[in-house]
């Protein structure tokens, strides 16, 4: 779950440039970005789908995300992952466990805390169609990782161009899998103290803690 989390941070933000540009897809990720950049924290709604064709398997679960300059908070089914830019922490209440990790945003090729404005690097992209939804313009970006190591070669992007918000995201890994993330309610300039950002165990009793970080 921590991983598909990741990946949710990392796709619905990472759409990058490269040589070969389109400027129709350029200008609406621009004004995306401008609109996002303007908000010194961010609370989001979403509804997260998994599908496995092979296992012919399809289940969603809900979840938020909050974010606030270099912090985030992610909470859906039973695992919140808290990270204060420093320190990284992984609840579950199922288990009513939480592991602890040195935050390095290296390792999954991202940084979550850009999730609504990173498009500078590492993906090309291309317009692919404009259609109606929910009697809005939703303009569809195709975006694909210059890196061909990635575990996922595709992301399709759902823009709505009037609101310039995400509507949505399809991620597409080698495996055959398909992760999509709706985006139900967002929230721009929500108040969050810092102390949001850290996992505080006197609200779990008799936590198991288990302290992975790096001397």
């Amino acid at each position: 779950m921590k991983k598909l989390i990741f990946v949710f941070l990392s796709i619905l933000l990472a759409f990058g440039a490269s040589a070969q540009v389109d400027t129709k897809a350029q200008t609406l990720l621009n004004e995306l970005s401008a609109k996002y950049k303007k908000y010194k924290s961010i609370k989001a709604q979403f509804a997260y789908t998994l599908e496995s064709k092979a296992s012919k398997m399809k289940q969603t679960q809900k979840g938020v995300l909050n974010l606030k300059g270099n912090k985030f908070k992610v909470e859906v089914a039973n695992k919140e992952i808290t990270c204060d830019s420093k320190t990284v922490w992984t609840y579950s209440s199922a288990d009513n466990e939480v592991q602890i990790n040195n935050y390095n945003p290296n390792e999954n090729g991202f940084n979550p805390a850009q999730i609504f404005t990173m498009y500078e690097k590492g993906f090309s992209y291309k317009f692919v169609e404009e259609k109606t939804e929910n009697g809005k313009a939703v303009a569809q970006i195709e975006l694909t990782p210059t890196d061909k190591n990635k575990k996922f070669f595709k992301v399709k992007l759902f823009i709505d161009k009037v609101g310039k918000q995400i509507v949505r995201s399809s991620v597409y890994d080698k495996n055959g899998n398909i992760y999509t993330y709706e985006v139900q309610s967002f929230q721009g300039d929500v108040v969050l103290n810092d102390n949001f950002f850290t996992f505080d165990a006197a609200k779990h009793p008799n936590c198991e803690v288990n302290d992975l970080r790096n001397p």
